[in-house]
């Protein structure tokens, strides 16, 4: 059985190896000049507006004007978040308070 040798479509393309490839760059997009946010809240107070479509754009835009009640909560997680904080202030080096004496009265 023969090994090697020549095979027709196998190995590199004729050409390849000299062959200059053009790349053509994609077309450049102008920066937009206002923000989506900026928009929507043209659109909602845009007295001219269909009315369904300012309530829309008011639906959309909420969330990145108001924070969510249960983000804006304080509770047992942040708590210990600050009392970890504050733990991690002191100095690590300073003597421990002295436990209180035990004293038994008869």
């Amino acid at each position: 059985m023969a090994r090697g040798g020549y095979r027709p479509g196998a190995g590199r393309p004729k050409g390849s190896k000299t062959k200059v490839r053009r790349i053509v760059a994609a077309p450049r997009r102008p920066k937009p000049k206002i923000t989506p946010l900026e928009y929507m809240l043209r659109i909602m107070c845009d007295e001219g507006a269909d009315p369904l479509r300012r309530d829309k754009m008011a639906v959309a835009a909420a969330p990145f004007m108001h924070p969510r009640v249960a983000d804006a909560r304080y509770g047992k997680k942040d708590a210990e978040q600050d009392r970890a904080e504050e733990m991690g202030k002191r100095d690590k080096y300073a003597t421990p308070p002295t436990p209180p004496k035990l004293v038994v009265n008869n």
